[in-house]
């Protein structure tokens, strides 16, 4: 029997809480999920910043990139009310705050970090997320993925042991070559990688795969008869209720 993939909340509890808030981390904790995703990015003061665009517009009631705005000047941004009149008042975290909620009592969530640099380049951030990393002491819980393959290669050279994941979309050739030439960890793919021949080799040369974003249970069986040790999901407790992912 395969064992069960892990479940990670995508975004948090995307599908029922307004993305990457700590409403839907919290409610991912509280669902029973194995770990929460999130997306960082970097703020003009330098701040890391909680939130998959790189601009303020479809996720706030404000507009802007986030390079060009100050951490309290996103604080003031409604990041709930775009999801439901419920959510009003909910604002972007930032990373710190997040870590600083993760190592509470209770609460051992993996966590996976993805740096939001593959269209914007924000100097210095893969050192500013270890040392928060480090800070609280998560290194075993952390996981630090990108598209963009050369921040992965500094993460890597700041840090040995830090666990990443080269994130790629559809099914590309090269994935293998390239994970193992930035030293990464593990491979962070879509379903038709994972169930491609590509995907195959890719965890059969030790590479384990996190599969992104599946949000139709009925997809696990397949997915865990791959062997894959993660499926990424908007909505946890389709996966963790159902006996189809279960041992």
């Amino acid at each position: 029997m395969n064992k069960r993939a892990k479940v990670f909340a995508h975004r948090g509890v995307s599908g029922h809480f307004p993305e990457n808030t700590m409403a839907a981390f919290q409610a991912a904790l509280e669902a029973g999920a194995d770990g929460i995703e999130l997306d960082v990015q970097m703020a003009k003061d330098g701040k890391l910043v909680i939130i998959h665009d790189e601009t303020v517009d479809r996720t706030t009631g404000g507009t802007g990139y986030i390079k060009d705005m100050t951490f309290e000047e996103m604080l003031r941004l409604d990041a709930g009310s775009w999801f439901g009149v419920s959510n009003t008042g909910e604002t972007i975290p930032d990373l710190e705050q997040l870590l600083q909620w993760a190592v509470r009592e209770g609460n051992e969530l993996l966590i996976n970090i993805e740096l939001k640099n593959d269209l914007i380049e924000y100097p210095g951030m893969e050192e500013k997320v270890i040392n928060l990393i480090l800070k609280y002491g998560l290194e075993q819980r952390v996981i630090v993925s990108s598209f963009n393959a050369e921040s992965l290669n500094r993460v890597r050279d700041l840090h040995a042991t830090l666990q990443t994941g080269y994130l790629i979309e559809g099914i590309p050739e090269n994935t293998l070559e390239m994970a193992k030439k930035i030293g990464a960890n593990s491979i962070h793919c879509e379903e038709g990688f994972a169930l491609s021949e590509f995907g195959r080799k890719a965890k059969e040369a030790g590479f384990p795969l996190r599969v992104y974003t599946v949000n139709d249970e009925t997809r696990s069986r397949f997915l865990n008869n791959a062997g894959v040790e993660v499926i990424m999901t908007d909505f946890p407790e389709r996966f963790l209720n159902k006996g189809g992912i279960m041992p």
